[in-house]
C-alpha cells in the first residue's frame, strides 16, 4: 500500500471516518487525507514519499520539531526501563518541579494523559473548591471533548458546523454558560469558575483585547470564583512561563498539554497547594489515571523544557512577528486579501476578498473561516509542498525547526498559491 487514497479507503473499513480526530479529517476542505510515515525537524513525509514542510506539527505538540535528537534520545533511553508502571516515578516529579519553577504562582501539578482530561479535572476541581456549579467559558474556544464544554466549542466542532455534539445531554451542559470571547461577564456567587483561552487559538487566532484577561481575573476575585487558564496550547509557547509571563495576570488553575509531553500523550492540571489539596488521596476531588505521568512522556517533555531557553523563545516570537507580516504581505500583493495575527510563536492566517478587520471574537472569525477561501488555498500550498493543517479554524504552529530559509519559501509559495486561487 503505497498512496494516501489506499491507506486511507483501509482506514475507514476499521475507523470512523478514517481518522482517530476529526481535525485529521480533510472533510473542510476536501480531499484525501495524507498518510505520515515520518517527521523530521520542519519537514513530515507521507507514505508515497512526497515530503511537506510541515505547520501542524502535531498541532503544537511539537516544539523543537518531529524526531529531534534530543528527545529520540531520551525517549530510547527510557523505554529499555520500562514504558509504564501504575507507580510513582522520578520523571513526574522532576517534570512538575520544571513547570513549577517556570510558571509563577503554580505550586504543584497533576499529570493526566491529554488536555481534555486537563480541563475537565480542573473544572471538577474548581466544582469541588468552590462548592458551586456554574462553568463560564467563550464562544469559539474548544477545550477539549468532555461533554459539559464542547458547546460552542472552535476547532473540529466548528469546523464540522456543529454547536456542540450529539450524545450530550440538556443535563450535561446545563451549568455551563457560554460568553462573548473579549467581553467580561458579570458574574455571580453561583460561578464556580471561569474558563478562557489567554489566547483563543481554536478559532483561527482572536488576540485578547488590552484589559479581557485583568478583567476576568478582577470579576472572578470580586465574586470568589475560580480562574482557569486553558494553555493546552500556549503554554510554554508564548513564554517559558507561558500566558502568566506573557500577560502578567496570574489564574487560579492552569491547563495544559502538547509541549510538556514533548510529541507524546501529556496532559496536567496545577494551581496553588491549597485548592490542589481539595484532590484526592489528600481532599474529596476525585481523579485519577492509569497512564498518568506516564515516564515516557515525561521524559520528552522535561527534555523538551531543559532544552528551551528564554531566548529562543524570544528568537521564535520575532521570527514569527516577521514571517506573519511577510506572508501577509505576499498574499495580498497576489491578490487576496490576508490577515496572519499573531502574539508571541502563535500566528493565525484568514483569507479575504476584500479589506477586513481583524476578528475579536468567534462571530467575527466564522465570517472569514467560512467564506470558502481557505480549502482552494489549503490545496494550492499542499501542491507545492507545504502542510497546513486542514480547516480555516487552527493556526499555523512554526517549531524551532522551521529556519528562515523555510518561512522565506513559505511566503514565495504562499504568493503562488494566492495567485492561483484568484484565477
Amino acid at each position: 500500500m503505497t498512496s494516501n487514497k489506499g491507506w486511507f479507503d483501509r482506514a475507514q473499513v476499521v475507523i470512523p471516518g478514517g481518522v482517530d480526530s476529526p481535525v485529521r479529517s480533510f472533510r473542510s476542505v476536501g480531499g484525501t487525507p495524507l498518510t505520515i510515515t515520518r517527521g523530521e525537524g520542519a519537514y513530515v513525509d507521507d507514505v508515497e514519499g512526497t515530503r511537506y514542510l510541515d505547520y501542524v506539527q502535531s498541532y503544537g505538540a511539537s516544539l523543537l520539531g518531529h524526531a529531534h535528537p534530543l528527545v529520540v534520545g531520551v525517549l530510547q533511553q527510557a523505554a529499555t526501563k520500562g514504558t509504564t508502571f501504575g507507580a510513582p516515578t522520578p520523571g513526574e516529579v522532576v517534570l512538575a518541579e520544571a513547570m513549577t519553577a517556570r510558571v509563577r504562582g503554580l505550586e504543584q501539578v497533576r499529570f493526566v494523559s491529554s488536555g481534555t482530561e486537563a480541563v475537565m479535572s480542573a473544572v471538577r476541581l474548581a466544582r469541588g473548591q468552590t462548592g458551586r456549579d456554574k462553568i463560564i467559558k467563550f464562544e469559539g474556544c474548544y477545550h477539549g471533548h468532555s461533554d459539559a464544554l464542547l458547546v460552542a466549542g472552535g476547532s473540529g466542532v466548528a469546523q464540522m458546523g456543529l454547536p456542540g455534539s450529539a450524545g450530550v445531554t440538556a443535563g450535561a451542559v446545563q451549568d455551563t454558560f457560554v460568553a462573548p470571547y473579549n467581553e467580561v461577564p458579570t458574574l455571580d456567587e453561583t460561578v464556580a469558575a471561569v474558563l478562557v483561552e489567554p489566547v483563543a487559538a481554536n478559532m483561527n487566532l482572536v488576540a485578547p483585547r488590552e484589559g479581557f484577561l485583568v478583567g476576568l481575573r478582577q470579576e472572578c476575585d470580586r465574586v470568589g470564583a475560580l480562574l482557569i487558564f486553558d494553555e493546552v496550547i500556549t503554554g510554554f509557547r508564548l513564554a517559558l512561563g507561558g500566558a502568566e509571563e506573557y500577560f502578567h495576570v496570574t489564574p487560579d488553575l492552569w491547563c495544559f498539554g502538547k509541549v510538556i509531553g514533548g510529541g507524546l500523550p501529556v496532559g496536567a492540571f496545577g494551581g496553588s497547594r491549597a485548592i490542589l489539596a481539595s484532590l484526592a488521596p489528600e481532599g474529596p476531588v476525585y481523579q485519577a489515571g492509569t497512564l498518568s505521568g506516564n515516564p515516557l512522556a515525561t521524559a520528552a517533555g522535561l527534555a523538551v523544557l531543559n532544552n528551551v531557553k528564554p531566548d529562543d523563545l524570544a528568537i521564535l516570537s520575532e521570527r514569527v512577528t516577521n514571517f506573519a507580516s511577510e506572508l501577509q504581505g505576499a498574499i495580498r500583493d497576489a491578490g487576496l486579501f490576508a490577515l496572519t495575527p499573531s502574539v508571541g510563536a502563535l500566528m493565525g492566517l484568514y483569507l479575504a476578498r476584500d479589506e477586513v478587520t481583524a476578528p475579536t471574537n468567534f462571530d467575527e472569525a466564522r465570517v472569514l473561516c467560512e467564506n470558502g477561501l481557505y480549502a482552494p488555498f489549503f490545496h494550492a500550498m499542499l501542491e507545492r509542498g507545504v502542510a497546513l493543517a486542514p480547516g480555516a479554524y487552527e493556526i499555523l504552529f512554526v517549531s524551532l525547526a522551521h529556519t528562515r530559509e523555510d518561512l522565506e519559501r513559505t511566503v514565495s509559495i504562499a504568493a503562488e498559491a494566492a495567485k492561483a486561487v484568484t484565477k
